[in-house]
Parts: C-alpha cells; structure tokens; sequence
C-alpha cells in the first residue's frame, strides 16, 4: 500500500464534464477526475471504457467535444507547445529506434529539454546500466517497459502518465518501477497511471478511478473501495482445492474460493474467526497468507464494471490509454 495521499489542495490535472465523440458514439460521457501534487492515481477500466480518449485529452493529443480541463493550469490544447516539457508520457511500446540502446535514446531525448535528467543516473534508477548499449530490439520486454519509464522522466515533468508501466517486467523490476512512482510522488509530482494489473493498482495508488463506457463508476482510495459496500467479508490466500463446505461448517458461514488459492468467508473479521480458521488449516498442513477484510480490488472492479471485458461506446483504438497513435 502507498503512503498516505497528499492533502493539499494543488490539482496538477483539474478534469471536469470531459465528453469526447467519435460520430455518434460518446466514448467520454461527463467525467470528472482530479489528481494533485504528489498523488498517484490509477485509472482503471475494461478496453472500450474511454481511458484512452480521456488521456488523449489530458496529453492535448485529442479534441474533446465538450468539458473544462486543466493540467498544470494549461489548456492542453491551447497551451500545448507550454505544456509537452513539463509532462512525462510512458508509452506502452513502440516509439524507440530499435538499433540504439537505452544510452544513447535517453540522450537523443535529452536534448530536447533545457533541464533534462542525467542520462547515467537514469539508467541507474531503471536498472538498464548494464544493458545501455544493447540495441532496443534486444531488450527484454521489461527492459523495454523501463526504458519507456526513463523516457517519460528525462525531461523533470511535473505530471507523469504511466501506461501499463509493469507489464512483462519481473517481479525485481516491478519492485523497482513501484520505487520510482512512489519516489516521484514523494517529489511532488503527479502521477496518473492505467494498468490492467490490479495487485500493481493497489501496491502503487493513493487513489482509484474505475470507468465503463466513459463514465466514473467507482472511485475512492482502495481501502475506501474494499470497505464501501461490500458487506461483512474476509479473505484469504491458502492451497487450492480446500473443502469450502467443511471450512464453512467449522466457523457457521459460507466460504467460497473465488479462484484457485484465494478464499472468502462471508463474516466480519474477529478474532475468534481468524482462530478457527487458522486451526482448521493446522489441521491439513496448510498455511494461510494474505488475511484481509473487506474485498479485493479485483472484486471491486468486476462489481463497477459489471464482470465485462468491454465496455461500450468507445471510438477507434479506445483501449489502453497511451498506445501508440
């Protein structure tokens, strides 16, 4: 879980009533989302849901139909020649020379900015310093995903959009980006990512903004989203395969696997509970990990989205946000 969200009221992004339009289709529908100085936002939601369109327009890539949006107090459009060197953008792939290593791309792009970061501590903070020759078509796809998080942070940008930032990185190199997202938020910069990994979501965000069909259906921090709403429940990770209707006999309430190794009980977390549980899986040599209350993230978001892979009303490649245009 990341620290405790900022309180100041500083908003780096002020989003309000952003429609956007392909044709007839609304792929944006009245959205409000607001990020501060310091703050980490996810913005979660199934292909079609409008992320993209609503970055887009965040990034002055895209011209809403209607709506007020400020970021860094710019008119993304307006003021884009003013904005684009206090922005980061982390593209998902693509975008790179596929002969140059990572060295020589960070300085290619330094030199677009009269402040940019120092090349050799980038590579450093991305762990890409022992592979900064090798060209970008031999990397690794995580190597790939690190590279594209230097990018996004050469230029010193106030706001960072991270698309998918730890997608097909492994589990050091996911520690690694969640360190850099956390330290930049500690610096005071904003920073609004998309991911489809929601384990990533809830390590890396302050907050938590879930769209369908180009509405805000669910937002909050994600304690706030695993306790509002959601009943009395407890969950728990433990061997696949156990007898729920033995277990559920046990403590006098229903226990159910929602997937192979994660298990929820529906009652409120006493100790009395997390002892006859703990006993009954003594019993069978099993150990128990990861014991909360309330609901996953992940059950949180099938609940907002509606347990779809799609949401409806989108315009052309409204998938992940910041894909290549």
């Amino acid at each position: 879980m990341p620290a405790e969200a900022p309180t100041a009221d500083h908003a780096v992004i002020d989003c309000a009533e952003l429609v956007v339009r392909y044709g007839p289709l609304t792929a944006v529908d009245r959205l409000d989302l607001l990020l501060r100085a310091g703050e980490v936002v996810a913005l979660l939601g199934p292909n079609g849901a409008g992320k993209t369109s609503t970055v887009e327009s965040l990034e002055g890539y895209r011209r809403p139909a209607s709506g007020r949006i400020r970021v860094l107090g710019l008119d993304p459009l307006a003021d884009h020649r003013a904005l684009m060197p206090r922005i980061g953008v982390m593209l998902q792939r693509g975008g790179v020379y596929p002969v140059l290593g990572p060295r020589r791309v960070l300085r290619l792009f330094s030199a677009y900015y009269d402040r940019p970061r120092d090349v050799e501590e980038l590579l450093e903070l991305v762990s890409l310093d022992a592979v900064a020759m090798t060209p970008w078509r031999r990397l690794s796809g995580g190597e790939q995903q690190r590279l594209s998080l230097a990018l996004a942070l050469v230029g010193q940008p106030e706001v960072v959009f991270l698309d998918e930032p730890t997608a097909g990185v492994d589990p050091e190199g996911r520690r690694a980006i969640r360190k850099v997202v956390a330290d930049l938020a500690a610096a005071g910069v904003g920073v609004l990512l998309t991911t489809h990994e929601l384990d990533e979501a809830e390590r890396m965000a302050h907050r938590v903004v879930i769209v369908r069909s180009g509405r805000v259906v669910a937002s909050g921090t994600p304690t706030e989203l695993a306790t509002t709403g959601a009943g009395e429940s407890v969950s728990f990770v433990a061997p696949p395969g156990l007898d729920v209707d033995d277990l559920g006999a046990r403590i006098g309430a229903a226990v159910s696997e929602a997937e192979p190794g994660r298990y929820r009980v529906d009652a409120p977390a006493t100790p009395q509970l997390t002892a006859t549980l703990a006993s009954w899986l003594a019993e069978r040599d099993a150990t128990m990990t990861d014991l909360r209350s309330g609901r996953t993230l992940e059950e949180v978001y099938l609940d907002a989205v509606g347990g779809t892979g799609a949401g409806t009303g989108a315009g052309p490649g409204d998938g992940i946000a910041g894909t290549e245009r």
